[in-house]
């Protein structure tokens, strides 16, 4: 449970910064949008391996463009 405390003389919207940041910080705001719909097993095995197929040409096209210079 992440919780921030307020600090004397501390205004509303900068705790509520705070809280926000750690909560990006902990995955917790990532998580919650990769839940707001339900996914098949299949689809996200899908999703994972196109991902990982652009993250392989991403690196592929960055080793060529190096080799070029």
């Amino acid at each position: 449970m992440i919780g921030v405390v307020v600090k004397p003389n501390e205004p509303f919207e900068r705790a509520l910064k705070r809280f926000t940041k750690s909560c990006e910080k902990n995955g917790i705001i990532s998580d919650v949008k990769k839940r707001q719909r339900y996914e098949k097993p299949s689809e996200e095995k899908k999703r994972i391996e196109t991902s990982a197929r652009r993250k392989r040409l991403k690196e592929l096209a960055d080793a060529n463009r190096k080799r070029l210079y």
